[in-house]
């Protein structure tokens, strides 16, 4: 009786060595066609641009559809001159009622892609925390970083717009706490109120916790105002809800007011009422958007007006919207007001505004009467030569006086100190007159006595009236660095 064996056979091992593994599949090389290499340019052209998009999101989203459709074959059937951008597509997404819903893949159907974009019409694409609110709380509405990140105390307080923001937020958090979410921090209370002041919050309506009880909230029109006002004359106020056309100008009644303004300060001279009327017709340039020629007018005339009264605040407003209408190339005078800029760093002693306005000078701006008149009162006080200084003071252009006004009394008794000094034992009043660009004797000796110089140092001789310098150093030593720290303080 022959059994049959209890073991499979098996064929002896005769070698080693390991058998090849089969080598992997190689990548197959994308072929960028000239319409696919024209896609990923316009996607990336400033005039594409979305805000809110990262660069990165963009990248990794053009990435996704180009390998998706490589993945699919049907790279070269795609019409990529139509097919909607990949920041379009991402604001779709941020856009629809439920972002974080993922799909199995990426839909690359060039007619459902382009419009799904266009059926998006919501005049507000914005989220609203109440939006939030009204969705279902199960596990199909729930943001896949909620289901993950469980230590964060601000998850049921903040909404994002993509995945990728939410990871952001996170990483964020992870860094400004160290690795962990400290339980005790005081953000979460104060992100908490923050959410309840906006809920609260509706168009047109007011906040009932707003500090300012009677300040609505102001609803503004997408578009410019185009007035139909027909006074000439018209009250500044502050605009605390959207502009109506029949409280605007247009531009036509404006030109007649610049005019009628123009008339009113040669006649009255009333700064008051003239600055009031001048911000009204500013504030009615701006609600209709109109930025030309005549809106540099209305800034300069306002700007020289406000030197002449000494006024500041109001200067500085018009020069800060001169310099953004002068980058428009609109006309008017820049190299005038540039010069007022530079006069105006020399009265605050602003050495890094000044040191940025001397930067961007072109040749062509130093060039110029009054650009060049400015650099050369700023070099001379750089110098130290007060003789050509007030050389310069007496030959200002334009309205430049008005600025050097402000800080001649600081250069003079810079230079009064340097005199006492360098003349002893006396010098005549005349001299001293004309060094510091006096118009007369009297107003010298006013300026001295009114800076601390007593009637023992003025001595009466027969050449005229004299200065005894050698006993006055101390005193406008002390008057200079009283001067010299108020500069510092304004600059």
């Amino acid at each position: 009786m022959s059994g049959s064996p209890a073991f499979t056979a098996v064929a002896a091992r005769r070698s080693l060595a390991t058998p090849d593994p089969t080598p992997p599949p190689k990548p197959q090389n994308t072929h960028f066609s000239d319409e696919l290499r024209d896609y990923v340019q316009r996607a990336f052209a400033v005039e594409n641009y979305v805000s809110g998009i990262d660069r990165k999101d963009l990248e990794q989203k053009l990435k996704d559809i180009i390998n998706d459709a490589t993945a699919r074959g049907v790279v070269a059937s795609i019409d990529w001159k139509t097919h909607p951008l990949p920041q379009h597509i991402i604001q779709q997404e941020m856009y629809t009622p439920t972002p974080w819903k993922q799909t199995e893949s990426l839909s690359l159907n060039q007619d459902a892609a382009r419009d799904a974009f266009a059926n998006d019409k919501s005049p507000n694409k914005k989220r609203k925390s109440s939006d939030l609110e009204s969705a279902p709380n199960d596990d199909a509405s729930t943001p896949p970083w909620r289901k993950t990140n469980k230590n964060n105390p601000f998850e049921e307080r903040i909404t994002f717009a993509t995945q990728a923001a939410a990871e952001r937020m996170e990483k964020r958090q992870r860094k400004f706490y160290g690795g962990k979410v400290d339980e005790s921090s005081k953000l979460p209370a104060t992100l908490e109120k923050r959410r309840q002041r906006f809920e609260s919050i509706k168009p047109g309506i007011q906040s009932p916790s707003s500090s300012h009880g009677d300040t609505p909230t102001v609803d503004h029109p997408e578009g410019p105002v185009i007035g139909i006002c027909q006074d000439l004359e018209k009250p500044y106020s502050r605009l605390t809800s959207a502009p109506r056309p029949e409280v605007v100008r247009p531009l036509s009644i404006l030109k007649k007011t610049l005019e009628h303004l123009k008339t009113k300060w040669r006649t009255e001279s009333n700064y008051s009422y003239i600055c009031d009327q001048f911000k009204s017709l500013r504030q009615d340039l701006t609600v209709q958007h109109i930025k030309n020629e005549f809106t540099v007018a209305v800034y300069e005339i306002h700007a020289r007006i406000a030197l002449e009264k000494g006024d500041l605040g109001e200067y500085n407003q018009c020069q800060t919207q001169l310099r953004a209408l002068y980058k428009q190339k609109l006309g008017g005078h820049p190299e005038e007001f540039l010069a007022y800029r530079i006069l105006y760093f020399i009265y605050t002693s602003n050495r890094i505004d000044m040191n940025d306005a001397l930067a961007n000078l072109t040749p062509s701006d130093k060039q110029q009467p009054a650009v060049k008149h400015a650099l050369e009162v700023r070099s001379s006080l750089a110098l130290g030569n007060y003789h050509k200084f007030f050389h310069l003071y007496l030959d200002t252009p334009n309205m430049g006086a008005y600025l050097m006004d402000m800080f001649i009394v600081r250069e003079r008794l810079a230079a009064l100190a340097v005199i006492c000094k360098a003349y002893k034992q006396d010098v005549k009043i005349r001299f001293l007159t004309e060094e510091l660009g006096f118009e007369s004797d009297q107003d010298c000796v006013q300026f001295l006595c009114e800076n601390g110089a007593p009637q023992q140092l003025f001595d009466e001789k027969e050449d005229g009236l004299r200065f005894l310098t050698a006993k006055a150093g101390p005193i406008f030593d002390t008057a200079k660095a009283g001067a010299a720290r108020t500069a510092n303080a304004k600059g």
